[in-house]
């Protein structure tokens, strides 16, 4: 990381004012960024939606371990404790050197605020939601990356792919161990409040080797009665699809989604700690929805993190997602994901990895036309390959790469 440090110059200040101006004034601005770029197996490869026959792939992929992206953040002291703060942040394929999304010039974070010790901070512009920052310590992510290690199709937004634009956050210090959080991400939509909007909450607790969090969120499409969402989590309106895969394709004209989650971890010994999590996720019919039911998707999670040396990070989990019968679906879709994940550190910044993972559907589910196009579910590994389903039942993953930070 590189950083500039030095006072805000004074232009046009006072005398009087110059030694305030000097000592409380400070700010600093850090370049930071991240590299990662491997190469990747898939089994039963196909696109999305498409209907055909699927076939195993061989290819160069692109921030599995982390996702690639620099960025600038700074602070500037206001005084008495209070500090100005920045963060822009743009993702990138570093196999391509384009752009994560196109047209986003800083698609994974974009916001300014303020913070104080006492009163906490409130930052706004593009940003993670409350419900992300507070359940993301003892996501699977956290230890399995999410590009494979996320619950199927990542369907409780539990990875960083779900970002929401026009919004405000609100995180309160510390106090005995517990922070909560909070955040509004406003639709923009004349003549409707809600339409487009995002909102959430969560709690966090770590005391010693324990900790938990609980959260909440509810995304609200920007055509009321339910319609299209956009297909991208990075997309303009803050109200956008948080990552559309074979696992939710059906239920992607909901007038709303809401998720809650819940999470923890223990640190047992030094060496090993273990996370668990549980999510519920449903999607919420409206008239212009192409389903007529409530969806609900449950999800349990287990992983278990190993560090038998500083040069080596080791994790293995496992998930099980059950979907509910409705919809006309009298055998609901059921989705058990294995994985695993591999870390050597060659230095400080740089890093070789290797990641797997395994996932059987069973089950039945609504196809992308929604109602009366109840189809097999399919098998989708995390969310780095939700464009990519498996075209049957099953599906195999594999990477190794390289990961750089600076």
């Amino acid at each position: 990381m590189k950083h500039w440090r030095g006072y805000v110059a004074a232009l046009a200040v006072p005398s009087a004012l110059a030694p305030w101006t000097a000592a409380h004034a400070q700010s600093s601005v850090t370049l930071y960024g991240i590299i990662d770029t491997g190469v990747a197996y898939q089994s039963n490869a196909t696109t999305l939606g498409s209907g055909k026959a699927g076939h195993s792939v061989v290819n160069m992929i692109n921030g599995a371990w982390a996702g690639s992206r620099f960025g600038l953040k700074g602070a500037e002291d206001l005084g008495g404790g209070t500090q100005a703060i920045f963060q822009l942040e743009e993702g990138f394929n570093s196999a391509t050197g384009a752009q994560a999304t196109s047209g986003l010039a800083f698609n994974r974070q974009a916001f300014v605020g303020m913070t104080n010790p006492v009163y906490g901070t409130l930052t706004a512009g593009r940003q993670y939601t409350a419900y992300y920052t507070m359940l993301a310590p003892y996501s699977p992510a956290s230890k399995l990356t999410g590009f494979y290690g996320a619950h199927p199709g990542d369907i409780d937004s539990l990875d960083t792919v779900y970002r929401a634009n026009n919004s405000l956050v609100y995180t309160s210090p510390r106090y005995h161990g517990l922070t909560a959080s909070a955040s509004y991400a406003l639709g923009g939509v004349a003549g409707s409040f809600d339409a487009g909007s995002t909102w959430s909450a969560g709690l966090q607790y770590i005391g010693g080797p324990l900790g938990i969090a609980v959260g909440f969120q509810r995304i609200n499409n920007s055509t009321p009665g339910g319609g299209a969402w956009g297909s991208s989590s990075t997309a303009s309106n803050a109200g956008s699809e948080p990552g559309v895969s074979a696992i939710n394709v059906g239920y992607q004209t909901a007038k709303a989604q809401q998720r809650f989650a819940v999470t923890g971890g223990y640190q047992i010994t030094p060496a090993w700690d273990v996370s668990v999590s549980y999510s519920n996720v449903q999607y919420v019919p409206g008239q212009n929805s192409s389903f007529a039911n409530l969806a609900i998707f449950n999800t349990g999670g287990l992983v278990v993190h190993y560090r038998p040396a500083m040069q080596w990070d080791l994790a293995a989990g496992y998930s099980y997602t059950l979907a509910t019968r409705s919809n006309g679906i009298t055998s609901a879709a059921r989705y058990q994901q294995f994985n695993m994940s591999e870390y050597y550190a060659l230095s400080k910044r740089t890093g070789l990895y290797g990641l797997q993972g395994y996932q059987r559907a069973t089950g039945r589910t609504l196809g992308s036309s929604g109602a009366g196009a109840i189809v097999d579910a399919t098998a989708s590994i995390g969310d780095g390959v939700n464009g990519a389903p498996s075209s049957g039942r099953s599906q195999a993953v594999a990477a190794v790469g390289i990961v750089h930070r600076f």
